[in-house]
């Protein structure tokens, strides 16, 4: 009987289905660890993003003398002064719209109830299966939020885990920048052949100026749109311009529906702040008129074509990421995607999913193409 060669695949010679059920029970078993362990991967996926795109201002400082720990303790304290500024700053409307949000949805009842015809009969709807569940729930009992907490307070309240899942991600992207490259030679020397060492080299450097640009492109567009909301929406005299700045910023990094989310929030501010209904439909359409203009003229304008990927794929990217990852899962679905797609674009044997990925007017990048 012939022995198979050393060199054999352990797959060959097994029949189609069993490699079929054995790449189904993988598919699975990956599907499941990454719903189980979402408290940390998401973190650990956070910080990786942040180390790719931070790794190669981390060389340019250390062209200047300046060591990766400096370097990586001045990106984490610069990324937590950050977030600490947008708590004070967000701190007197959050908690004023807390405080307000009791009455703001009764307010938003009233209307709705004088409103008439099919939005009655919603509402009465509403009103029944309201009424069914505190039958249900008799026994709950009620918990009084107290305004007075403050914004972190009321965090750790509603997301216990939100504060140490940001921490989680701001030392274990210390640690990595810290480490200089010693991730990119770990990588490097896991590949027997020079010619395989020098391509991954090559691919992870795409990866860090590809992924940094198109995240800093995309953060600085973010930031003109907040603004440009914030000032639409103090002429139209909503009450927490900033707050709804600071949510068209935030929101937009999730493709298709951050900006869908974010015009419905405002036109909800503004039905009840406005008084009137035209008002509310004129926030709506003017928040959508700015996204489209973002989407539409100024992100292509600004990013590499090399990066424009397949809509649908997007879609169902974001949708994945959401099914599994919720919220945080949306905004970290389409720089996943973007890395995939990076890497796609360096590798000869996956050139077919990289055209497959690609926009409708791209036919996909060659691996001999220059890096942008």
């Amino acid at each position: 009987m012939t022995k198979p060669s050393p060199n054999t695949p352990p797959t060959a010679g097994q029949p189609l289905w069993m490699s079929a059920a054995v790449a189904g029970i993988f598919g699975i078993l990956l599907l499941h660890t990454l719903v189980w362990a979402s408290d940390f991967l998401i973190p650990v996926t956070a910080a990786f993003l942040g180390y790719f795109v931070l790794n190669r201002p981390r060389r340019w400082l250390a062209q200047m003398g300046i060591p990766p720990v400096v370097a990586a303790l001045l990106f984490t304290s610069v990324l937590l002064g950050l977030l600490l500024v947008l708590l004070v700053q967000l701190s007197a409307p959050t908690a004023d719209f807390i405080e307000d949000l009791p009455g703001f949805i009764e307010d938003i009842k009233e209307k709705l109830a004088t409103a008439g015809g099919a939005v009655q009969a919603i509402n009465e709807a509403t009103v029944a299966a309201e009424e069914i569940v505190k039958d249900a729930d008799a026994e709950t009992v009620e918990v009084e939020v107290v305004s007075d907490q403050g914004l972190v307070a009321a965090l750790f309240s509603m997301a216990p885990g939100f504060l140490s899942r940001i921490m989680l991600s701001l030392i274990l992207m210390f640690f990595l920048i810290s480490s200089g490259d010693m991730f990119l030679i770990k990588t490097v020397q896991s590949f027997e052949r020079f010619a395989d060492k020098r391509r991954a080299v090559e691919v992870l450097h795409a990866v860090e100026e590809r992924l940094g640009h198109y995240l800093g492109g995309i953060a600085i567009i973010n930031a003109g749109l907040g603004v440009s909301v914030a000032i639409a929406m103090w002429f139209w005299g909503m009450p927490s311009v900033l707050l709804l700045g600071f949510m068209a910023f935030a929101l937009n990094f999730v493709p298709f529906l951050g900006g869908l989310i974010g015009a419905t929030m405002a036109a909800a501010v503004a039905f009840v702040s406005l008084e009137s209904t035209w008002p509310a439909a004129g926030v709506f359409a003017t928040y959508i008129v700015l996204t489209s203009i973002e989407g539409q003229f100024v992100t292509p304008m600004v990013m590499s074509r090399r990066l424009r990927l397949n809509t649908t794929v997007v879609f169902l990217s974001v949708a994945f990421f959401a099914w599994i990852w919720s919220v945080m899962g949306m905004i970290v679905a389409l720089p996943i995607l973007i890395v995939i797609k990076i890497v796609c674009d360096e590798t000869n044997s996956f050139q077919t999913l990289s055209r497959f990925l690609s926009d409708a007017g791209q036919s996909g990048p060659k691996t001999t193409d220059k890096v942008v």
